[in-house]
């Protein structure tokens, strides 16, 4: 028996034993969860830095601080979120009452990534465990330094047999996936998405895969351009522009498009000034392969603002490229730095019949103030969630769930939708007996009137 089949063992054990199906247990283990997040939060801010060169309020605002509200929403709600569910029940089934009961799958295997290694980590993880499950954690090796930090506040945390981070490279990613376990998330690219879906498919396993996807910034002609353009630049140079809902590129309507430029630009002046490589609050790209192939997509003498980067420390500044088409090659993967593209339309109709045609995006923003155009772009168009007139906000509600649709990905998970994604939902039928006979029961023949007038059936 390999390792990790002892390891997993172990945790069927602990599992099988029932002390997470105790509330107070869950509760207690969160508690835990959290004090170690403060007490180490010097410790993610400082690892943050050093991967990603995430300033120390990017780190705190949205990693520690997320984590930790994830942590409290959960403690806070978690009796109510798995209290057992009443639904209806017809008469035709006698005296009876259904219910749908919450019950843990058991070991769920979490493989995490890098660009927010921390909170997209965890928000899973107190997930899963507030339903109930042990879990192994995988963080990325991609950010070696958050992944030793993270491994650390988890194995501190929790017992092994409980919860287990398991760092290492993509080799120990594909021995995991060998094993048999109950539940697996993914967060990463869909590339590697079909790799760990055909792994568990072996098992089936299932799964929840938080992919990416080009996900646009319509502006439409309606949109208050200079009110609109502070919440764009933040959504898409926030961490470099490394987040899998920033806004991919920008699909603004030609009667507004030469005010929105000039106030991006403006806007990015403002925010980091003329200096962006000494800003203090700007981060850098994670390494060397993906800075090489942002770099790639700026020999395009398109650029109308920005293009400067140094391979000394993986510095893309932030860029605005005009006059793309889809099939230029920054249109043909996802961005993932803090490079925008623009794409330029005349009618709000071809925006909805071209988005129809292409791979859905895990996030949409629209800016606009017509009420038909949001109404529209809701309704006719498939992507994970978005915003209207903002952006990223809508994954920092804890009230909403996140998650992708199609090649973006499938399930969800934050705060209560959590316990739905890391849950099986067991349905109970509880029947009176009685000695009154069933109509579903045989002999059929008196019966078939009486189930078409329960039917309402003439």
């Amino acid at each position: 028996m390999s390792d990790y089949q002892q390891l997993i063992e172990r945790q069927r054990r602990f599992f099988a034993a029932g002390k997470t199906r105790n509330i107070e247990f869950r509760i207690e283990q969160l508690k835990n969860l959290c004090r170690v997040v403060i007490e180490k939060h010097r410790d993610i801010e400082a690892s943050l830095y050093h991967d990603l060169r995430k300033c120390e309020f990017e780190a705190f605002a949205t990693e520690v601080t997320a984590m930790v509200d994830e942590i409290n929403c959960a403690v806070e709600n978690l009796e109510a979120w798995t209290r057992p569910v009443d639904v209806d029940t017809s008469p035709l089934f006698g005296q009876a009452e259904s219910k749908i009961y919450y019950e843990p799958y058991g070991s769920v295997l979490i493989l995490n990534t890098w660009n927010y290694p921390f909170v997209l980590c965890f928000k899973p993880l107190v997930g899963a465990l507030a339903a109930g499950n042990c879990c192994v954690v995988k963080p990325s090796e991609v950010a070696p330094t958050t992944s030793k930090v993270l491994a650390d506040i988890i194995n501190t945390a929790f017992d092994a047999e409980y919860c287990l981070a398991i760092e290492g490279g993509e080799d120990v990613a594909t021995e995991l996936l060998k094993e048999r376990f109950d539940f697996i998330l993914y967060t990463g690219n869909a590339n590697v998405g079909r790799i760990v879906a055909q792994a568990a498919a072996g098992h089936l396993t299932p799964t929840a895969l938080e992919l990416g996807g080009k996900s646009p910034c319509i502006v439409d002609k309606s949109a208050d351009v200079e009110r609109s353009v502070p919440s764009i630049c933040w959504g898409k140079f926030i961490n470099a522009g490394q987040t899998c809902v920033a806004p991919d590129y920008i699909w603004v309507h030609k009667d507004v498009k030469e005010r929105l430029v000039d106030a991006l630009k403006n806007q990015i002046k403002t925010f980091y000034g003329e200096d962006i490589k000494k800003n203090p609050d700007f981060g850098r790209i994670i390494n060397n392969r993906h800075f090489e192939r942002l770099r790639d997509f700026l020999e395009d003498d398109r650029i109308v603002f920005g293009g400067e980067t140094d391979d000394s420390q993986y510095f893309v500044s932030p860029t605005i490229i005009d006059g793309v088409t889809w099939d230029d090659k920054i249109m043909q993967e996802e961005v993932f730095g803090p490079v925008l593209p623009i794409l330029t339309f005349e009618n709000i109709e071809e925006v909805v019949n071209i988005l129809a045609e292409r791979e859905k995006p895990l996030a949409l923003y629209l800016y606009t103030t017509d009420k038909e155009v949001e109404d529209l772009i809701i309704n006719s168009v498939s992507y994970g969630g978005g915003c209207i007139n903002a952006t990223l906000m809508h994954m920092l509600n804890t009230n909403l769930p996140f998650g992708g649709v199609g090649n973006s990905g499938y399930g969800f998970y934050q705060g209560k939708w959590s316990i739905e994604t890391f849950s099986h939902k067991k349905c109970i039928l509880n029947r009176a007996l009685s000695d009154e006979p069933s109509p579903l029961f045989p002999p059929y023949a008196d019966h078939v009137k009486i189930l078409k007038t329960l039917k309402n059936i003439p």
